[in-house]
């Protein structure tokens, strides 16, 4: 996390409406001495706890229950030219919004594994209308029955949630106007969006 406080992202509804709409996370574990990593979408599930799946070939899924985990989930994020600012002595960064969610894993049994699938996808196709949603009744039983043993699902408990909103709150609103007209004339306009509204 950014040690600057003017970049410390405080609010935990806005941390955990982020991470909703972001939906995928790097997922990290120190185990035998070293760091070890995997990818996985996630939900957040109605008692507060953060939900992932991951295949049970993923070499995390055998140590994972139990175990203290970090689930990294960025967003927006972007370089910043130093000639955006419109002032001399300035140097590249990046921007960027992210939220660590940190707790201790506890492995789903089947019932809630399915619901995280559901809750998953529900999630997501919504964002796809008006096509017809996919749900999981669409597919045959059997078939079903065998992708699931094919993964295995995890809850954060009581997770942690850390954020950081880095978006240039270190600079003057007239270099910071600079690279929000930069990134409109690249046609990033969601950036410029993000940044504009912290102004």
């Amino acid at each position: 996390m950014h040690p600057s406080s003017k970049f410390a992202w405080g609010d935990t509804a806005e941390m955990r409406a982020f991470v909703t709409e972001a939906a995928f996370a790097q997922i990290v574990i120190v185990a035998e001495g070293k760091p070890l990593s995997a990818q996985a979408p996630l939900v957040i599930a109605p008692d507060g706890s953060v939900r992932f799946h991951l295949a049970r070939a993923n070499r995390l899924t055998a140590l994972l229950d139990g175990a203290t985990v970090l689930a990294s989930v960025v967003g927006t994020h972007f370089y910043v030219s130093p000639d955006w600012y419109g002032t001399e002595d300035q140097v590249p960064t990046w921007n960027y919004r992210l939220v660590e969610v940190e707790g201790v894993a506890r492995r789903l049994d089947e019932a809630e594994l399915r619901d995280l699938l559901d809750r998953l996808s529900a999630a997501q196709e919504v964002q796809l209308a008006p096509k017809p949603t996919w749900t999981t009744s669409k597919m045959d039983p059997g078939k079903l029955d065998l992708m699931i043993r094919a993964i295995a699902g995890f809850a954060i408990e009581d997770p942690k949630l850390s954020g950081a909103l880095k978006m240039g709150q270190n600079k003057l609103e007239a270099e910071r106007r600079g690279v929000i007209a930069a990134l409109r004339t690249l046609g990033k306009q969601a950036e410029a969006d993000e940044m504009e509204a912290l102004l």
